[in-house]
């Protein structure tokens, strides 16, 4: 958790009036806000609305990991980053706009691609993680450690019309249970190959801050156990019912992933000879 806030503050008692005057959250409530924290993922269409409604709901430490730098074809998406960012790191821009919309939030920036050797340390520093990876390897990793580490992970993905989100809770499945093999490389194309819609980003990564939030304040229901589908072409919305796989190679009853491993390979986007040279 982060420092501990104590009374709220004039200026915060205003800024958060909205939720302070609800039942299930009131000033008690917002301090746990105050008091929490999230890593997010990528900086692009599912992180950035993440982050910004993190951000407005006052959460306290807002983590940013990603190392690209800001595209003009992010811009129809990506709502953390502007014309003029166009060229500049994701997660710089990402600091500059977090903080104009709140500048209370400590904003803690990651600029690497997040690795094996890398992702305990990173995703340790958070309650939970907010995933908004576009490419399997990534959502394999962070799956794994965020199971490792004991955290919660709130996960979404789109395509095109659709979009999918679930909350995965220890002990309660994970990404391997509903995917326990990646697909094999180039079968599934990705945004920059079949595109999205950009509203769409904005849905299920409002979805996914939503979900952190009831986490941070332990109230509600959660999607942990299920499954969200979206279709925003007729605007439907349909739950698949999740459990914990006995025989999850990760969190089943007799694991066989222990510690994180190499998940370029593992998805067979590099052979365990290229993944060597790079690494």
């Amino acid at each position: 958790m982060t420092q501990r806030t104590g009374v709220l503050t004039p200026d915060q008692v205003k800024r958060y009036g909205r939720h302070i005057i609800m039942g299930d959250v009131g000033s008690r409530g917002q301090r746990k806000l105050l008091e929490s924290s999230a890593l997010i993922v990528g900086a692009g269409g599912l992180g950035s609305p993440s982050a910004v409604y993190l951000a407005l709901a006052g959460v306290g430490k807002i983590g940013i990991v990603d190392f690209d730098v800001v595209e003009l074809s992010n811009l129809q998406r990506q709502i953390l980053h502007h014309t003029s960012d166009v060229g500049r790191p994701k997660v710089q821009s990402a600091r500059d706009n977090i903080l104009a919309y709140n500048p209370g939030v400590n904003v803690v920036l990651h600029e690497t691609r997040l690795e094996s050797d890398n992702a305990m340390e990173i995703i340790g520093q958070y309650d939970m993680v907010i995933n908004g990876a576009d490419n399997f390897a990534t959502r394999y990793l962070v799956n794994d450690a965020c199971y490792l580490l004991n955290k919660p992970l709130v996960d979404g993905s789109i395509l095109i019309f659709d979009g999918q989100s679930t909350v995965f809770m220890p002990g309660k499945g994970c990404y391997r249970c509903l995917f326990p093999k990646p697909p094999p490389p180039g079968s599934v194309p990705n945004c920059a190959e079949a595109g999205v819609l950009g509203s769409l980003t904005g849905l299920v990564g409002s979805i996914q801050a939503t979900e952190a939030l009831k986490l941070m304040l332990g109230i509600g229901k959660s999607l942990a156990s299920r499954y969200l589908l979206i279709d925003a072409l007729d605007m439907s919305f349909r739950e698949v019912k999740m459990k914990r796989d006995p025989k999850c190679p990760l969190c089943g009853d007799h694991p066989t992933v222990t510690e994180l491993i190499d998940y370029e390979v593992f998805c067979g986007v590099a052979s365990p000879a290229e993944a060597a040279a790079i690494h």
